[in-house]
C-alpha cells in the first residue's frame, strides 16, 4: 500500500488514511473506519469488475501464476488423494487429470490486475463508488474473472447474478461474458477442491471413518463452499 501503485486504481482500493509504523517490537498498522452497510455481495464483484479494468502498473514485483503455482504445491504434495475416498471422487480425478488443459485455457484469457483474496472480509466497507480493501498481499495480474472466482467461495449469491454485476463493473472491451466465466470457473473450483483436500487430509488419519468427519469444525465450511461450486464444476465437467 506504501508504494503509490494503488493511489489510481479503480473499484477498489486501500483505506486512504492508512499509517504503519516500525519499531523494536514489530509492525503496527493503523486504519481508518469505513461504512460497511452498503457492501454487498453484487456491490463488492461490481467493484472487483472494475478493478480489473486499471491498467497494470510496470512494477516487477506483481504476483503472478498464483492459480498455477498453487496446483503446482498440490501436486508436489500428491494431489487430491483424500478426495479421492469421499463422494466426488470421479469428479475430482476427472477435474485433476485436466488441470493443465484448463490451466492453459485460462493463461489465454486478458490478463489483469487482480486483488488475489477478495473474501467479505477483506472488503469491509465502502467509501464513495469504491470498495476500500485489506490485505494486499496476493496484489497481481490473473485472468478475467479470477478475482470473481475467489469471492464466490464465500458469497451468498449465484454465480449468474454475480456474474452480471462483475460485467457490470468491467470495462467494454476488456473481455468477453465467456472470458469472465471461464476465468471464474476454473478459479473457484480448483481453488473450492484444493482447500477441501487439504482440510479433509488433516483430520483423515484420525480415529473413525472420514465420512464421520466431514463435520469437524475445520473442515465443514470447505465442504459447504464446495458444494455451493457444484453447477460450476459440472459446466467445466461437460464443456
Amino acid at each position: 500500500m506504501t508504494s503509490g501503485v494503488l493511489a489510481r486504481t479503480r473499484g477498489l482500493r486501500p483505506p486512504v488514511r492508512s499509517v504503519v509504523e516500525e519499531d523494536v517490537e514489530g509492525i503496527t498498522l493503523t486504519e481508518d473506519w469505513v461504512e460497511d452497510a452498503a457492501v454487498n455481495g453484487l456491490f463488492a464483484v461490481h467493484a472487483l469488475g472494475r478493478f480489473a479494468g486499471t491498467p497494470v502498473p510496470d512494477v516487477a514485483w506483481l504476483a503472478r501464476d498464483q492459480l498455477r503455482d498453487r496446483l503446482r504445491r498440490t501436486a508436489h504434495r500428491g494431489g487430491w488423494p483424500t478426495l479421492a475416498r469421499t463422494t466426488v471422487a470421479d469428479v475430482a480425478e476427472h477435474l485433476w487429470t485436466r488441470r493443465d488443459s484448463l490451466l492453459a485455457r485460462v493463461d489465454a484469457l486478458p490478463q489483469v490486475l487482480q486483488h488475489g483474496d477478495p473474501t467479505p472480509g477483506n472488503l469491509p466497507g465502502r467509501e464513495g463508488d469504491d470498495v476500500v480493501a485489506l490485505d494486499w498481499s496476493c496484489l497481481g495480474t490473473a485472468a478475467v474473472g479470477a478475482d470473481l472466482g475467489y469471492y464466490l467461495l464465500a458469497a451468498r449469491e449465484d454465480f449468474e447474478p454475480l456474474l452480471d454485476a462483475y460485467l457490470l463493473g468491467l470495462p467494454d472491451g476488456v473481455a468477453t461474458a465467456d472470458q469472465v466465466a471461464l476465468g471464474a470457473r476454473v478459479t473457484a473450483v480448483y481453488t473450492a477442491l484444493s482447500r477441501a483436500e487439504w482440510a479433509l487430509s488433516r483430520v483423515a488419519g484420525g480415529e473413525g471413518a472420514l465420512a464421520g468427519k466431514f463435520r469437524h469444525p475445520s473442515v465443514a465450511p470447505h465442504l459447504r463452499a464446495l458444494q455451493r461450486q457444484f453447477p460450476l464444476i459440472e459446466a467445466l465437467v461437460d464443456g
